[in-house]
């Protein structure tokens, strides 16, 4: 999710696509905490570890 929301945050910033710039900071935002509460042991989605 990270990965790709920096693609969409490259593309965006490229070719001057805003909401393509938007979806790519939420989509960090959000794999960035999935990835934190992950790492540090909560269960995200029923699973223990977040991959």
């Amino acid at each position: 999710m990270i990965i790709l929301g920096v693609i969409l945050l490259i593309i965006g910033l490229l070719a001057s696509i805003d909401i393509l710039w938007t979806i790519g900071i939420i989509l960090v935002a959000i794999g960035v905490v999935l990835w934190v509460l992950g790492a540090v042991g909560h269960a995200v989605g029923g699973r223990r570890h977040y991959w």
